[in-house]
């Protein structure tokens, strides 16, 4: 099992962080003249550094207690403290199961972090035998698995997962971006479990929030701690902690909106393979697709020609197109087009 305390670096360890105005008051009323704000204005005032309503909302939601929450500037954020708390510049290293989310290794080279890179198994899932020997690496400070995963839309084994969370003597960050949309369980009820879990979930995918940008962490206490001390004092603002508490407040919206992606998700995966120009549409879990067609390069161009975006990830899985789900008559149009190519 992880210790926690040899993990976070004795800089951050030894920090003394920002004391903002909001953390010697935390009333709501009364005349502030205390944070040299324009006295007038309606969105004139410092937003809760710790956004303390929203927190309360999502863990009445989630059924995670409020001290186990952080909230980042999205889950960018949050990726990028996690090399910030743990991983000393030059020295330590990080893992991830590729292909997956780019972000994870861009915020590795910013704060100078090398990356092993872990190719995916055929199916998708994690190679054990070639990941075990990593795990007693005592550098290895971080590992990120995205489940679902980005680009290709699987989640990942949750005993292979468990088990890594279990040997390994670093942090594991499960990156849950899209676990609204799958049939599978969530890593959630580890939490507990495991001191060295992070679990990431946002408000970017399900809850139909990108430009917000909130991401959600669920961890240790202690954990939460140390990202609350790196942060930005106001990292959140009002305006986005008031626009996640209006969305947690319309559940049934937020759930008939899943199932409605998640409908068309299936209905779009069907008409797809038919198509001649379709070799495979992998298995999804996400509120996308990934296909492998006949050339994606050229697919992807003539889409592009008739002002239809997809994302080709040919670069990463060969021949490869990542279909974002869209509405009914959105992906009416992409079919409508698809069918008309031929090669």
């Amino acid at each position: 099992m992880a210790d926690l305390d040899k993990l976070v670096r004795k800089n951050v360890k030894a920090l003394v962080p920002y004391s903002c105005a909001r953390d010697e008051f935390r009333g709501r009323d009364g005349i502030f003249l205390d944070a040299n704000e324009n006295p007038f204005g309606d969105q004139n005032r410092y937003p809760d550094p710790y956004q303390r309503e929203l927190k309360a909302a999502i863990s009445k939601i989630k059924g995670v207690p409020e001290e186990n929450i952080f909230l980042g500037n999205g889950s960018d954020e949050i990726i990028d403290l996690c090399f910030r708390i743990f991983c000393n510049p030059g020295i330590d290293k990080a893992l991830t199961f590729t292909p997956t989310y780019g972000m994870y290794e861009v915020s590795a080279s910013i704060n100078d972090v090398k990356v092993i890179k872990i190719p995916l198994n055929e199916s998708f899932q994690i190679d054990m035998e070639k990941t075990e020997p990593f795990l007693s690496d005592k550098n290895l400070k971080l590992i990120f698995i995205c489940s679902p995963n980005n680009p290709t839309s699987n989640s990942i084994n949750y005993s292979d997962v468990e088990y890594i969370i279990s040997k390994t003597g670093g942090i594991v960050v499960i990156d849950e971006a899209y676990i609204d949309f799958s049939e599978k369980p969530s890593f959630m009820k580890l939490m507990g479990k495991y001191r060295n879990l992070i679990l990431m979930q946002t408000f970017s995918k399900a809850f139909g929030l990108a430009s917000v940008r909130i991401g959600m962490a669920f961890s240790d206490p202690e954990i939460i701690k140390y990202f609350n001390k790196l942060k930005p004092p106001y990292n959140i603002s009002t305006i986005n902690q008031k626009a996640a508490l209006s969305k947690l407040g319309k559940t049934d919206e937020y759930r008939k909106q899943v199932k409605k992606i998640k409908d068309e998700r299936d209905r779009l995966a069907g008409i797809l393979k038919e198509l001649s120009i379709t070799e495979i549409v992998y298995p999804s879990d996400a509120n996308f697709l990934l296909v492998k067609v006949r050339d994606a390069d050229f697919i992807y161009n003539t889409l592009i020609d008739k002002r239809i975006i997809v994302r080709n990830r040919s670069s990463v899985i060969g021949n490869c197109l990542r279909i974002t789900v869209g509405k009914p008559s959105e992906n009416n149009q992409l079919i409508n087009e698809l069918k008309s190519i031929s090669i």
